[in-house]
């Protein structure tokens, strides 16, 4: 028998994947799409991995070891992916340990002790901690989602290291693995255990002997050479092993990056949530002469005390990232946001008084600002968390990269080195107004948001000459490299000018010792790979700038920039089930692919072309944004305002065109024609549409799922209803001129107001806009509808058929131009459709002054009520509610105007925070969706609507979310206009200057 000739020999790769497919229980993922979501971290480096591994435990994590260990594949440990360093990206396996990864293994209250595995994410921890009272100490930046074991790998620290110091100093004990297999625990080593695991023999009893033969010989060094400063992380933490330090093997290896071991459990040192906390802010002119006051501060030892500079507070005010904290701060350029903890709010704001006295008899006293308010003091904390998020992608400015983000001196030398700091950036003409300084001023540590250019050899060059300038300035005051975020890949070459040839040569003794032949986490923090090599730009970084549908005004109109938007931060993987609303499927999945942050990474590599190839045709980005609901959660929430609703959209429009479209685009794309044709015969069609017979074939035929049931037509659309088209005559008489004021059906002295009769409110619920008229009408406005069929193309955007939805939108735009030239208010009921008018008709049609007024001029009916009424008492709605906010109206108009309506109402009002509820337009009904559509409803939706009274409203101002209530729990959900209206009928004269209603025969709505 000969060979098939078509046979391949599989390649080392090959043969990699299929024995970890064959031994790890856990995901085993070699397609590029994978590969490609992880070739990045938060930092400027690129690698793309040969397979990722997500380990169900961290036994499943040994087994993936030992595959490595027989292939002679490299091994990178990842977290969160927050790093900025490099360190969590790399060839060889990736193993993710934060999808499955996440237990708490056990709470010790007594000793204030927990043991848990190293995927868990901070706050889900510190959720978990909470009714015991207790808390783990560190609090980066990036808690919602950045793990125990990121949190170890680079001895991270954050805002509250101020009174807790770094991770190093909360780790009790690690559960560790070598490349080779050897597997321990370790922790502080009394002489007593020390013997006992050198009788024990073998690699453990190796790696004692060679380390405290190392120490021993090198005491003096050792002791010298590591700056004595409060945030001092780079370089292995050897010091730890000095007998001062009880020879803490398990503190000597937090901070190695996994360069050395694989942690696959920790034993961690907790202490008690805050009582009560008090905050002061002081202003100065400059962030340097706020670096000069922290000496005087940290004297009052603050739980928290955090820099601020005018550029960064700029930002976040531009982009309006923090609410109304910006805008509270006293005078100044520069900040120190200082808080105090104590077991009583009256012992926590004496203390923060007595800083207030303190400063002010200084000679050049700051301005001042004190607060005890939780609330504000939150929203200030936030302030400061969102460095990195609104400096990294300034609109019209230049992007800024890591690289020099994370420097740390003595505190009581930090106005110094902030001034020689800044006069560096001028130097290599980073300028001032681009470049933000912030950071943990109380512990020394600088972050900096720096413009690099990391495209042009140019740039690159002058990069690698200012971080090594940097470095040696850092130096000159004792300082570090890196306060928290670690060396890596971006400062693993600078540590001999930190620590000298004789501490980078320790450093490579124990690198030896424990990884011998090079294969945990290669390339960095020794024998690294030079910092300016594998980035994720770098020179070969060029492609042609493609044409967009969309205009990408915040992107300088360029897609490419788009894509770069994604910094990394992670805040779309969080697993909190009540707060969430970006990125419900991440939240469904908990897969990094389907985060907002792993799209991103796949647009990029697509962009890039050297990984994924076929560009707009790629079937592994399409895969990835399969599942995005589309529901602008991130453009709202992310701290970068990534939107991969549009990117989504932007995709399909050129991934498809000139090819057929999957069904659903055809069937759900083109509704609104649809429901124009069915509502000439709805019982013939429902008879179709609701038959067990005929359902399933039209659901098969049109892309739907089949657990879905098919929506029901309205008897009578509302323009087609009596009320209705007295409404559109209306309209018609008030075309070119100013409406008659003595036209019996015109109730209203606040003016006209254009009444959107969207689709799903027209042809589905026209009770939603009879209701609505009601309102208006009692709240003394003249209502018209428009006078011919409109659309605002939102069912041909979501489904990528944009130059259709411009010729929509155009035409829309025509009907309504004498209108919106007169100033008219336009008032959406459908979230989804007022946000097109909001936000995506501008960015599909930039340069149309008549689509930039209907965007000022459309109001959701609360904020027409609130913004043009503002003296109409709305009827007493005594009720409670639970109000499941449209994710579309979260991010595009926000609830304050609904939030203030419901409560005059006396609407016991409870607002969900958890996001979308899963069906999301077209998408929960599209064949393939059902799980995860419905997934994202039972975190907290569905449940919340089951335990519900009977009495409790439901209130839903979208079709999608009432629907998919109404589905899949036989709850009726109501919108905003109708329970308005209930209350009109129940109650029709209100207090109020507006009351009088004008009877309408309810007898014409169907």
């Amino acid at each position: 028998m000969t060979e098939n000739p078509t046979t391949t020999t599989p390649t080392p790769e090959d043969r990699l994947v299929t024995a970890l497919r064959s031994r790890v229980r856990g995901e085993v993922r070699a397609d590029l799409g994978s590969r490609g979501a992880y070739a990045v971290d938060s930092s400027n480096y690129r690698y793309v991995p040969t397979v990722v591994v997500n380990p169900l435990d961290p036994e499943d994590a040994v087994a993936a070891v030992a595959v490595c260990r027989e292939h002679d594949a490299s091994l990178v440990s990842r977290g969160g992916g927050t790093s900025l360093a490099g360190q969590t990206t790399g060839p060889g396996v990736v193993i993710d340990w934060s999808r499955h990864c996440t237990r708490v293994e056990s709470v010790d209250v007594e000793r204030r002790r927990c043991v848990v595995e190293p995927g868990i994410a901070l706050d889900d921890l510190n959720r978990a901690l909470g009714p015991h009272g207790l808390m783990y100490g560190p609090k980066p930046s990036t808690h919602r989602t950045c793990t125990i074991g990121g949190m170890i790998g680079n001895n991270s620290c954050g805002s509250t290291a101020q009174a807790y110091g770094k991770t190093v100093d909360n780790v009790h004990r690690l559960e560790v693995l070598t490349y080779d297999g050897t597997r321990m625990w370790v922790g502080p080593t009394s002489e007593e255990e020390f013997v006992a695991a050198v009788d024990g023999g073998g690699r453990r009893a190796e790696i004692h002997q060679a380390l405290r033969g190392l120490r021993d010989e090198n005491l003096q060094l050792l002791r010298t050479r590591y700056p004595k400063i409060p945030r001092r992380v780079s370089g292995y933490n050897l010091d730890s092993l000095l007998p001062e330090n009880h020879f803490d093997l398990a503190r000597a290896l937090v901070g190695s990056e996994g360069t050395l071991v694989t942690v696959l459990r920790a034993e961690l040192e907790l202490v008690e949530v805050p009582k009560a906390t008090a905050m002061v802010v002081l202003g100065f002119p400059d962030i340097a002469d706020a670096g000069d006051a922290v000496p005087q501060v940290v004297s009052h030892d603050p739980w928290l005390l955090e820099g601020l500079d005018d550029v960064l507070i700029d930002l976040e005010r531009e982009l309006a990232l923090a609410g109304d904290a910006v805008e509270d701060l006293p005078k100044g350029r520069g900040w120190l946001v200082v808080q105090f903890s104590a077991d009583t709010q009256e012992e926590a704001d004496g203390r923060a008084k007595a800083l207030l006295r303190d400063v002010e008899g200084n000679e050049h006293p700051p301005t001042t600002r004190f607060y005890d308010d939780s609330s504000h003091i939150e929203e200030l904390v936030r302030v400061r968390e969102a460095g990195l998020g609104a400096t990294a992608h300034p609109s019209a400015r230049h992007d800024t990269w890591p690289g020099w983000e994370d420097s740390a001196v003595p505190p009581e030398r930090l106005g110094e080195y902030l001034r020689e700091l800044r006069t560096l950036f001028d130097e290599y003409g980073y300028r001032e107004d681009e470049t933000s300084i912030y950071g943990h001023f109380g512990q020394g540590c600088v972050h900096c948001s720096i413009p690099f250019e990391l495209r042009t050899a140019d740039g690159i060059a002058n990069y690698h000459e200012f971080t090594t300038r940097a470095a040696h300035l850092v130096v000159q005051y004792g300082g570090s490299l890196s306060g928290e975020h670690g060396d890596g890949q971006a400062r693993g070459d600078l540590l001999r000018v930190m620590f000298g040839d004789d501490v980078v040569a320790l450093f490579e003794q124990v690198k030896d010792l424990f990884d011998p032949h090079d294969r945990m986490n290669p390339g960095k923090v020794v024998r690294p790979n030079p910092r300016d090599t594998h980035l994720r730009l770098g020179t070969d970084y060029a492609h042609p700038e493609p044409r967009t549908e969309f205009g990408f005004p915040h992107d300088d109109g360029r897609f490419s920039r788009a894509v770069l938007r994604c910094a990394g931060i992670g805040n779309c993987r969080t697993s909190s089930s009540e707060s969430q609303v970006m990125c419900p499927s991440y939240m469904v999945t908990r897969d990094e692919v389907h985060s907002t942050r792993g799209r991103s990474r796949l647009l990029f590599e697509m962009m890039r072309g050297d990984a994924i190839t076929d560009g707009w045709r790629s079937t592994e980005v399409r895969d990835a944004l399969d599942l995005c609901l589309a529901c602008k959660g991130c453009k709202s929430d992310c701290p970068v305002g990534v939107d991969m609703a549009t990117y989504k959209v932007e995709f399909l429009s050129h991934h498809y065109r000139h090819r057929v479209r999957p069904a659903a685009h055809y069937s759900m794309g083109w509704l609104p024609l649809t429901a124009r044709v069915a509502a000439r015969t709805p019982r013939a069609v429902n008879r179709l549409t609701q038959s067990r017979l005929t359902a399933p074939l039209l659901k098969r035929l049109g892309g739907i799922a089949p657990e879905r049931s098919l929506p029901a037509f309205a008897e009578e659309p509302f323009t087609a209803s009596g009320r209705g088209r007295r409404l559109t005559q209306r309209s018609s008489r008030a075309i070119g001129a100013e409406a008659d004021r003595s036209d019996p059906d015109q109730p209203g002295d606040r003016g006209r107001v254009i009444l959107w009769p969207d689709t799903f409110s027209n042809y589905f619920h026209p009770s939603v806009l009879a209701s609505a008229v009601d309102v208006l009408e009692a709240a003394g406005f003249t209502v018209e509808v428009p006078h011919e069929p409109v659309c605002c193309g939102l069912t041909w955007i979501s489904t990528g058929q944009l130059r259709t939805a411009k010729r929509v939108l155009r035409h829309t735009v025509s009907v309504l131009r004498d209108d919106l030239r007169a100033g008219t208010p336009v008032v959406g009921l459908e979230p989804s459709c007022t946000a097109v008018f909001r936000s995506d008709g501008p960015e599909l049609l930039p340069g149309d002054e008549d689509v930039r007024r209907l965007a000022h001029q459309t109001m959701t009916l609360a904020e027409l009520l609130r913004g043009r009424a503002p003296d109409w008492r709305p009827p007493h709605v005594d009720v409670d509610a639970i109000v499941q906010t449209h994710c579309h109206q979260h991010a595009v108009m926000g609830t304050k105007p609904d939030d203030e309506l419901l409560e005059a109402a006396g609407v016991d009002a409870d607002r969900l925070g958890s996001g979308c509820c899963g069906l999301a337009g077209n998408f929960g009904f599209e064949r393939g969706h059902y799980d995860v559509s419905v997934g994202a409803a039972e975190r907290v939706l569905l449940p919340r609507v089951r335990d519900a009274e009977a009495s409790t409203v439901v209130l839903a101002d979208g079709f999608s979310c009432r629907t998919q209530v109404e589905q899949e729990t036989g709850r009726h959900a109501v919108h905003l206009a109708e329970l308005l209206a209930r209350g009109l009928r129940e109650n029709p004269r209100p207090g109020g200057a507006h009351t009088d209603q004008h009877d309408h025969p309810r007898s014409e709505e169907k």
